[in-house]
């Protein structure tokens, strides 16, 4: 069954001469950074022409039971109806949970697809799979960086929170209900790009290859078995067997750890950043357990978002990481408080903590993006100065000294 078969489509419609508004920041961009025009090119070969542009040829095809989804991002970059212009309703059937569900499902997969052609083509990212070493018919993940991401000496990585969103968003949910502008990581990689840093995506949550949902998108009739009840395919199910785990890739801790050691650590790097939502803090304070010397090496400032990290549960009683952490990590919560309003618990300490100037989980990152990249530029600042202060040892200072 072709894609004319199906009505399963997503639209970028341009206004004027932008594609979503939201995607022209202010302010001085590298070179090549944003080329709408290929966005909107199913094949980055031809232009499309003005109006609605179709990536119907970049989206998979899905199931006949969700031909009737038919949504597009406005130029604001909020997802609409094309015929309504509603906003999206998980209950578009009445008393139809099960169709409810698989239609909710494919929009999922609509999005990741989506959200993965606006990290390649507007923000000119590339897609990197891994493990290097793999097989041609084995399972792999991915994960995106820029182009010069290797070479230049300041780097941002991005690590979401777990769950079934993958690269470039910071909450499938929030993309859905509020927008690419709240819900991607494409606002964070501008601001990073306008600092002239380069940016490493990460992709912690692929960790298994579902041969269910490949038979799916090839238009084969899948076997029956309940979804996952947990988000991650096949996990818990019946149908488990038919999910492949990727090496290297098996848990968000993995994933983390083999790019750590296979890119970030092997970049010229000396200045690395990260933002961590969620279950990303609990993971980056995993990865400096494990990587220690490197780590306190290279990052300068973590900041840190709702983040489920517990240094005392992870860490124990090394004072050493603790200390690291206190002085160089900070968290943003939701919160009644205005931002940047002090917002610690008692029960967890570990490191500054201050408000995110909303108490909608889904908005706290987007919110507080301006103030984590002023905490960045001012933990950057402080390292320069700290860094061009240290004494240099010469042989005749040595000599005074004897």
């Amino acid at each position: 069954m072709n894609v004319s078969g199906f009505k399963c489509i997503f639209l970028a419609r341009q206004a004027g001469s932008t594609d979503l508004e939201f995607l022209a920041h202010p302010g001085p961009l590298k070179p090549g950074r944003l080329d709408l025009e290929r966005l909107t090119s199913p094949h980055c070969h031809t232009q499309t022409p003005r109006g609605v542009a179709h990536l119907a040829g970049v989206l998979h095809t899905f199931p006949s039971s969700c031909c009737d989804l038919k949504y597009e991002f406005n130029a604001s970059g909020e997802l609409r109806h094309i015929e309504t212009q509603g906003p999206y309703v998980f209950n578009y059937y009445k008393n139809a949970l099960e169709r409810n569900s698989r239609r909710h499902r494919a929009l999922g997969r609509l999005l990741e697809r989506y959200v993965y052609a606006l990290l390649e083509r507007v923000c000119r990212l590339k897609r990197v799979y891994i493990p290097t070493d793999a097989s041609a018919r084995e399972p792999r993940s991915c994960f995106f960086m820029s182009e010069e991401a290797p070479t230049n000496p300041t780097l941002l990585v991005l690590l979401q929170d777990r769950g079934i969103l993958r690269a470039g968003q910071w909450g499938q949910r929030t993309v859905i209900h509020d927008g690419l502008r709240h819900g991607t990581q494409i606002t964070c990689i501008r601001m990073a790009f306008h600092w002239h840093w380069d940016v490493v995506v990460l992709n912690p949550n692929d960790n298994f290859s579902d041969l269910k949902l490949e038979e799916e998108r090839d238009g084969l009739p899948a076997p029956p078995g309940p979804s996952s009840p947990s988000g991650v395919p096949g996990a818990g199910t019946p149908d488990g067997s038919r999910c492949l785990p990727k090496r290297c890739s098996g848990t968000p801790e993995e994933h983390t750890t083999y790019i750590w050691d296979h890119f970030i650590s092997k970049s010229a790097a000396r200045d690395v950043a990260f933002v961590c939502h969620g279950y990303g803090g609990l993971v980056f304070v995993e990865l400096l357990s494990r990587r220690r010397g490197e780590v306190m090496g290279k990052v300068f400032a973590v900041a840190l978002v709702d983040s489920g990290h517990h240094v005392g549960h992870q860490l124990g009683r090394d004072e050493l990481l603790s200390a690291w952490i206190k002085q160089h990590c900070r968290e943003w919560v939701t919160s009644p408080k205005r931002l940047d309003k002090p917002a610690g618990s008692v029960l967890k300490a570990d490191c500054p903590t201050v408000s995110a100037g909303t108490e909608k989980p889904g908005l706290a990152l987007s919110c507080s993006l301006r103030s984590i990249f002023k905490f960045f530029k001012t933990a950057l600042k402080a390292k320069t100065v700290v860094f061009s202060r240290a004494p240099i040892v010469t042989r005749s200072s040595t000599k005074r000294k004897l």
